[in-house]
């Protein structure tokens, strides 16, 4: 492993405006003075979290993708974050690791948001997705899903980092700065957490919070309230030491989950 630099984008999103979204973001992305090695946005970044599939959706192979391509390229680095994506005649909220070689990795979201109806419009994931960067194993992860603990545990030690995208309302930001140390501390992992700021279309607040949490609990990053673009390290001996002190996770129960 390698010290991974890591930058996030914490947004204001501009309600389903695509064209604006790429374009505010790529212009604030542009004041990055030093190289990264991954750029994270927030969740439905391009359009803001909505059930509008029928003006919001994209194909794999459109104006998103390829912006997110283009950054990667931009910065020789993985841009990643979630849109709307339309396949095979399905809707899915979809996670995006984009490398500057053009491959990439997809999530699909698992948890939909019941509460917005989240589950009537768009088709659940079923597999857990891990990634490699600079020899870090990276768990993506979209928002709900930071509520269920079972499908995010760190079994047999198989991810360094629990990455969330979110855009998680600031009535419920509460319960966002208690899960994400939580899961760090259980999982003995960093656990990042990039949400957007700024009121969305139906006047939901969104207040950010987008943190970075160690595996002993300790906070390496946390930013309230206003769009923030923040780089830090994390270094893979400050990992090992934690985990070799305390090695909780020999200890944790075994268990198979079932697809719903």
């Amino acid at each position: 492993m390698k010290p991974l630099k890591i930058t996030i984008f914490q947004a204001y999103l501009f309600w389903e405006n695509t064209e604006k979204n790429l374009s505010n973001l790529a212009l604030r992305l542009s004041s990055l003075k030093e190289k990264t090695d991954l750029i994270i946005l927030p969740e439905m970044f391009n359009t803001g979290f909505t059930m509008n599939v029928e003006k919001c959706a994209e194909r794999m192979d459109g104006q998103t993708i390829y912006w997110m391509l283009e950054q990667a390229k931009k910065y020789n680095c993985v841009v990643a974050g979630s849109l709307i994506i339309e396949d095979g005649g399905k809707y899915y909220n979809r996670f995006i690791w984009m490398k500057p070689d053009g491959s990439f990795h997809k999530y699909d979201k698992r948890h939909l948001f019941s509460m917005a109806g989240e589950e009537k419009v768009f088709t659940a994931g079923k597999k857990r997705v891990i990634v490699e960067i600079n020899g870090w194993r990276v768990c993506l992860q979209t928002c709900y899903d930071l509520r269920f603990p079972a499908f995010s545990r760190n079994l047999n030690n198989v991810y360094d980092i629990l990455l969330y995208i979110a855009s998680w309302p600031d009535m419920r930001i509460g319960h966002w700065r208690a899960l994400i140390p939580a899961r760090a501390i259980e999982n003995q992992c960093y656990v990042i957490g990039v949400n957007r700021v700024g009121y969305d279309g139906n006047q939901v607040y969104h207040s950010g919070a987008s943190t970075c949490v160690a595996p002993d609990g300790g906070v390496v990053y946390y930013k309230p309230e206003d769009e923030d673009l923040y780089t830090f390290t994390l270094y893979p001996d400050d990992l090992k030491r934690i985990r070799e002190k305390l090695p909780f996770l020999q200890d944790a129960d075994q268990f198979v989950l079932v697809d719903p």
